[in-house]
Parts: C-alpha cells; sequence; structure tokens
C-alpha cells in the first residue's frame, strides 16, 4: 500500500499505520468493588449529567476535536457556546463539512444547551464580545476549551514534503499553527480568566499534542503544541492562587471529517473519534480536584483509565506514542 500521511490530534505529519505506536495494554492497578462499579457506571453512561447547570465555551467547535468535545459537554448536560468561522449559510472557510450551527443543535440533541456564535479567534475584539456576551447571558463561565486550529488550512505538500527541516519550511506556516493556534488560545484565555478569578472558580484546557517531549516530525507543529502546553503550565501559575485551573489535554490519532475522507478505513482501525477526547474533558471539568493536575500536560488514554471511560464503540485506546524515527528523518535523508 502506498504511503499515506496520517495527521494526530489536528493535523501532524505522520505517515503509514505502521507507524502508529500503540503500547501493549497493561492491567489497571487494584480497585475495591465499589470503585470498580463506580467505573463501570460511568463507561456504561456518557450520558449522566455530570455538568447540569454548568457553562461552557469551546473554540473551534464546527467540526473535528472541538466538535466532539462540544457533543460530549452537551450529553453531560453543560451549557456549550459553539464557536467558530464556519456558519450555516456563510461562505465556505475549509474544505470540510460542519458549521457553529449544526455542532449547537446536536449539543440540544443530546441533552445540552447550545449556543452557536460566529467568532474568528484570531481577531481580539470578537473575542472579548463573545465573552462579554457568555457573561452576560450566563452570569459564569465553568470551562474554557481551546481547540481552535489554523493549521488544517496549510498546504503542507506545496513545494518541500512537510517533513522538511524548518528552513525548507514556508514561513507562511507560522501564521496558521501561531497565529491561529497559539495566539488564539492566547487571546480566549485572557478574555475568560476575569470571568474565572472574580467567581474563584473554572477550567482552562488547551487541546494539544504531546509524547513525552518528543519532537513529533515536523517543526512548525511542534513548535505551536509546545507552546500550547507551556502556556497551560504558565496560566496555571498565575490561576491558582484564585482557584482556577488550567491544563493540555493531549489526545490520540483521531477520525475527524478531513482524516476520515482522507483514509481508508482499514487505515482507521485503531483511531479514536473525537468524542473520546470530548469524554476525557467532561470527566476533568466534573472533577472537584482537578486543581491537583493543574499545570499538567495530560493524555486522554490516561484520563480514560483513571476516570473509566470509553471511547463510542466501548474500546479504551491507550496514549498515542510518537514513532522514535520519523520516515524521511533518518540520517542522509534532511
Amino acid at each position: 500500500m502506498a504511503s499515506r500521511t496520517l495527521r494526530c490530534p489536528h493535523t501532524s505529519p505522520l505517515r503509514s499505520p505502521s507507524y502508529i505506536n500503540h503500547p501493549a495494554p497493561t492491567l489497571p492497578p487494584f480497585r475495591s468493588r465499589d470503585a470498580m462499579a463506580q467505573m463501570a457506571a460511568r463507561a456504561a453512561a456518557p450520558h449522566a449529567k455530570i455538568l447540569e447547570g454548568k457553562v461552557a465555551v469551546v473554540t473551534g467547535a464546527s467540526r473535528g476535536a472541538g466538535r466532539g468535545i462540544a457533543l460530549a459537554l452537551g450529553d453531560a448536560g453543560a451549557t456549550v457556546y459553539v464557536t467558530g468561522r464556519s456558519v450555516r449559510g456563510g461562505p465556505a472557510v475549509v474544505d470540510a463539512p460542519g458549521t457553529v450551527d449544526a455542532t449547537a443543535e446536536d449539543v440540544e440533541r443530546r441533552g445540552g444547551r447550545g449556543v452557536a456564535v460566529r467568532c474568528d479567534h484570531t481577531v481580539a475584539s470578537e473575542v472579548e464580545g463573545l465573552f462579554a456576551r457568555v457573561e452576560r447571558e450566563q452570569g459564569r463561565l465553568d470551562l474554557l476549551v481551546n481547540s481552535v486550529w489554523g493549521g488544517n488550512e496549510i498546504d503542507f505538500y506545496s513545494g518541500d514534503d512537510g517533513t522538511a527541516p524548518f528552513w525548507r519550511q514556508p514561513p507562511g506556516h507560522w501564521h496558521g499553527m501561531m497565529e491561529a493556534g497559539v495566539h488564539a488560545y492566547l487571546l480566549a484565555s485572557v478574555a475568560a480568566a476575569p470571568i474565572m478569578v472574580s467567581a474563584g472558580r473554572g477550567l482552562i484546557i488547551n487541546v494539544t499534542f504531546w509524547d513525552q517531549g518528543k519532537y513529533t516530525g515536523y517543526f512548525y507543529y511542534d513548535l505551536a503544541k509546545a507552546a500550547m502546553c507551556r502556556m497551560a503550565f504558565g496560566m496555571a501559575a498565575d490561576l491558582k492562587e484564585h482557584g482556577v485551573s488550567a491544563l493540555a489535554l493531549s489526545p490520540g490519532f483521531m477520525k475527524t471529517e478531513r482524516v476520515v475522507a482522507a483514509h481508508d478505513a482499514a487505515d482507521l482501525a485503531d483511531a479514536e473519534t473525537p468524542e473520546y477526547l470530548g469524554r476525557a474533558v467532561a470527566h476533568l471539568a466534573a472533577d472537584a480536584g482537578v486543581m491537583a493536575k493543574s499545570g499538567r500536560t495530560l493524555t486522554v488514554g490516561e484520563l480514560a483509565r483513571e476516570y473509566g471511560f470509553t471511547d463510542v464503540d466501548g474500546r479504551q485506546p491507550p496514549p498515542f506514542k510518537v514513532p522514535e524515527e520519523f520516515p524521511g528523518r533518518e540520517a542522509g535523508q534532511i
């Protein structure tokens, strides 16, 4: 089979399925019968309204990771402000299906309350307007999930291969990764923090990609994802005394709309759905002890074991592992 490009959580240039490296499953630590029963109940009943009365903002939720998060929060009974640039009847933003309107309607069908808001998260005034609206309409904000990502709008394979060294990468990739990624995360966090600080509670989650600090194989992507992790670390330090938590969360290889369109079903047998990530977010938001995790970068696979949830198909994929060697990075090929 010809080599295919598999993309990590948002857009990571990993190739053939043989490079997806999931570790062998390990036995979970011993738990009491009551604890095991509680875990089984959580896994079997993902629609429990554990976030009823809570208010969340999920950025970049027209499709992909953000949509999966919004749907899982709907399952949990939250009010979810679904944001992004793609709106029904508006111009196409990217060559993939999905709008904030459709996601908000699906949140409603899942048992939550969905509020669609068009917002370009690279424009400070629009971001400030979004959070002013949330505070005006709800009087609170319990959760911000930064999931907006401009990297999907980049053509990795124009000119040099996407795994070419940094000096052969188009400088324009900086905007999609850093301005429409890292900076967008920061703008939303800056606008959300005062609402949370004034209430003495709240959680900010940066969706990222991370595997023990390993290089992901693409310079701008790696730089952006590392910055998202470090941003959460720094925000957590500043927010701790105010009772607000911040952390980064790394999913595995996800079956987003773009990934499903680009790959054969057989290539995706071990992939996760975006709702696996969403369930991790929901459990973190419902965890009264989440401050103990503040500042850390966590993985969905690890949290699935801790909280006892599964993906929508009942599987519990382990954390994604970056291959030790990427194709095209071997000696003599740079």
